[in-house]
C-alpha cells in the first residue's frame, strides 16, 4: 500500500485505486523524485497540477510537504473515489492545502480552462501505451502555464524514447529507476 512519505501527513496510509487501469507510483520512485524537488525548491507554496492523478500520491504529497494547491485530474471512477478518499487521510491529518479533485480527461480539461490558472509544479503520468505524439499535445498545453522557476514531471516506462518537448519547455534533467523513467523540465531561457 502507498503512503505519503514526509510532510504534516508523513506515514498517513493511501488507498490504492481498484482495478489494473493504473499504475501507481512506487514509494521508492516517490521518495527519490521528492527528494529531488526539495533540492529544486519548488514544494513550498507550489500551485500543483496532477494530470492522470490514479490515487492522488503525487499531487497529495506535495501537499503535505507545503503546497498551497492542487488540481488532481482523471477520468476513471476508481481513481477520483481513492483521490477522494485520500484527499480526506491528508484533510484529516491537518493538510491545509486547497485541493480539487477533477473528473475529466486531461486534454479536454486544459482546453477548457481560462488564461489561469498558473503552476509551479506540474505531474504527468499518463498511461505508458500513450503514445509520444498525445504526450507531446499536453506538454504543449501545460507549457504556458508553467510559471517562471516551475517544474514539470514526466513519469514514463523506462523502456520509452524521451518525451517531445515543445517550446516553452526545456529538460533539464532524466532519472530512472527500474522499470520508472522520470524526465524533469523548466520554462525555456527567451
Amino acid at each position: 500500500m502507498s503512503r505519503i512519505i514526509a510532510g504534516i501527513a508523513g506515514g498517513a496510509r493511501l488507498q490504492p485505486v481498484r482495478g489494473r487501469n493504473t499504475r501507481p507510483t512506487t514509494d521508492r520512485v516517490k521518495e527519490s523524485l521528492f527528494s529531488r524537488l526539495e533540492g529544486y525548491d519548488v514544494l513550498a507554496g507550489a500551485r500543483v497540477l496532477d494530470l492522470f492523478a490514479g490515487s492522488g500520491a503525487l499531487g497529495l504529497e506535495a501537499a503535505s510537504r507545503g503546497a498551497t494547491s492542487a488540481d488532481l485530474v482523471d477520468r476513471d471512477r476508481a481513481a477520483l473515489s481513492a483521490c477522494r478518499t485520500n484527499l480526506a487521510v491528508l484533510t484529516r491529518a491537518g493538510v491545509r492545502a486547497q485541493v480539487s479533485v477533477h473528473d475529466a480527461a486531461a486534454r479536454p480539461w486544459l482546453e477548457r480552462l481560462p488564461e489561469q490558472p498558473r503552476w509551479d509544479l506540474v505531474f504527468l503520468d499518463p498511461p505508458y501505451a500513450m503514445g509520444r505524439e498525445e504526450l507531446a499535445d499536453l506538454l504543449m498545453r501545460v507549457a504556458p502555464r508553467l510559471d517562471a522557476g516551475g517544474v514539470v514531471v514526466v513519469e514514463r516506462s523506462a523502456r520509452d524514447e524521451e518525451p517531445v518537448w515543445p517550446a516553452g519547455l526545456e529538460r533539464f534533467s532524466h532519472r530512472t529507476y527500474g522499470e520508472t523513467a522520470l524526465w524533469f523540465a523548466e520554462p525555456a531561457e527567451a
